[in-house]
């Protein structure tokens, strides 16, 4: 996607770029630059968070910024123009709230376009459809204008049996987040602006009779027979609630693709969830030898890395249940790497970043890719990239000093398995009660493509290398 145009004042405009695969939209969470401030070629303007990742955005070009054109905390469609540079070094203009306003008039349409910049609804683009939009009864629209408005407030629906078309009622993207905010119906809104468009002054007007309370019903006309109730339809109801009793969070960004993402595994793959206490005892041992080594001297060494390397040698072991479902094709689809997913809890929300082919990995390997892997959650610079693709995942639920739970699967993965606290328990060993560090593990899988046999296999021979860590070595 291109991210930038120019006009011919030398005037840049960078846009929102498609960080991931197939976003749609991001929230511009910080700005590093204000109107006024020089920029280089690389430089990082802003921070975004898309659905999967928060990220760092670079100018790809030197300038002054001329105009930022959308505040922290808004929301912006992809393609969407973000910042204006000015690449000829001039002086800053005034900053305005670009997004709320329409630039010059349009040139008539039999004039010849002129080269540059196409006057268009600031933060869209030049629609490059030839498809104009249907006026409003009454209203002329400039052909110029009509396009930028249907780009702006894309028709929704299907033609109709008369070949008409549902229209949407105008109003510009913060117009529209406004209404939603305040639960306003643009439908039910009188546009007061210019060619119809709603401006925030009709929605705001539209909610002060919702709050002032329902209108009073007309009293019956009198009349010698019995009177005729007369119908009234009060305001829609605006919701509200006790600021000092409740808080409300809106939901976006990485809450909301992973609420989205549990809802359709949950209700798109049949789990079954299988469990299993085990002694650790002799893992504990090794990891506090391991941390000696001088082979993993810097490196992240905690029951975590043996638990992913146990997993591992399992699914090496077990190779068919490092599988995805493909619904399309109706296939099962057999994967011979293992991209290892782990849970990790941020404060952006809980992301799932994979190890790329750690079947491939040496134990040191493993242990430094969990820890960039750590590292980079915990700092919130995690890639979209490092949370695609992956096959099974881990959650150590462990930490928070739970005991066990039933994971739901990361979307496209045949497995995911929870690690729970390790704790000292009463455990009989040898034939003798003695104080043991103990863990319960559990298993969830995609029951279209793992049977109970096989989900049996895999969760028990982790528990069989976590008891005794020497398989790791006979086994791999």
């Amino acid at each position: 996607m291109t991210t930038m145009t120019e006009n011919a004042s030398g005037l840049r405009e960078f846009k929102m770029p498609d960080v991931g695969e197939g976003l749609t939209e991001a929230e511009i969470l910080k700005w590093y630059v204000q109107p006024g401030d020089s920029v280089t070629d690389g430089q990082v303007v802003c921070e975004v968070e898309t659905a999967k990742a928060a990220v760092e955005l670079p100018i790809p070009y030197d300038g002054v910024v001329r105009e930022l054109r959308f505040p922290e905390g808004t929301t912006v469609d992809v393609g969407q123009v973000i910042i204006a540079v000015d690449v000829a070094g001039g002086a800053p203009a005034a900053q305005t709230p670009a997004q709320e306003t329409v630039t010059e008039e349009p040139a008539p349409a039999e004039e010849p376009k002129p080269e540059g910049r196409t006057p268009v609804l600031v933060g869209y683009g030049v629609a490059q459809s030839s498809t104009k939009r249907r006026p409003r009864k009454g209203v002329e629209v400039p052909a110029q204008q009509s396009e930028t408005l249907y780009a702006a407030t894309a028709i929704q629906g299907e033609l109709n049996g008369h070949g008409h078309t549902e229209q949407r009622p105008l109003a510009k993207p913060p117009v529209r987040k406004l209404a939603k905010d305040l639960g306003v119906d643009l439908a039910t809104v009188t546009p007061s602006g210019p060619d119809g468009i709603i401006t925030r002054e009709d929605v705001h007007a539209a909610v002060a009779p919702a709050q002032a309370g329902p209108a009073q019903p007309a009293p019956a006309p009198v009349v010698e027979e019995t009177p005729v109730p007369v119908r009234t339809q009060a305001p829609a109801p605006v919701a509200s609630f006790d600021t000092a009793r409740e808080t409300r969070i809106p939901v976006k960004g990485v809450r909301k693709a992973t609420a989205a993402a549990m809802i359709g595994s949950a209700f798109t793959a049949p789990h079954v969830t299988e469990f299993v206490t085990v002694d650790v005892t002799r893992t504990m041992r090794l990891v506090e030898e391991l941390k000696q080594d001088k082979e993993m001297q810097g490196l992240r060494v905690n029951p975590l890395l043996l638990i992913a390397k146990a997993l591992l040698v399992a699914i090496k072991r077990n190779p068919e249940v490092n599988a995805s479902w493909d619904e399309a094709n109706q296939e099962i689809v057999q994967k011979h790497y293992v991209n290892l997913g782990i849970a990790a809890a941020t404060p952006r929300g809980l992301i799932v970043p994979n190890i790329k082919d750690a079947q491939a990995k040496t134990l040191p390997q493993l242990a430094e890719a969990l820890g960039e892997l750590v590292s980079t959650a915990r700092e919130g610079k995690t890639s979209p990239a490092a949370m695609q693709g992956g096959t099974v995942t881990i959650t150590n639920v462990g930490v928070f000093g739970v005991d066990t739970g039933t994971p739901i699967l990361n979307p496209g993965e045949s497995a995911i398995l929870a690690v729970g606290a390790i704790k000292l328990q009463p455990w009989v060993h040898k034939g003798k009660v003695k104080p043991r560090q103990v863990t319960t593990l559990a298993l969830s899988f995609d029951h279209r493509l793992v049977d109970g046999e096989l989900g049996s296999k895999v969760l028990a021979d982790v528990a069989a290398i976590l008891e005794q860590p020497k398989r790791l070595i006979t086994w791999a």
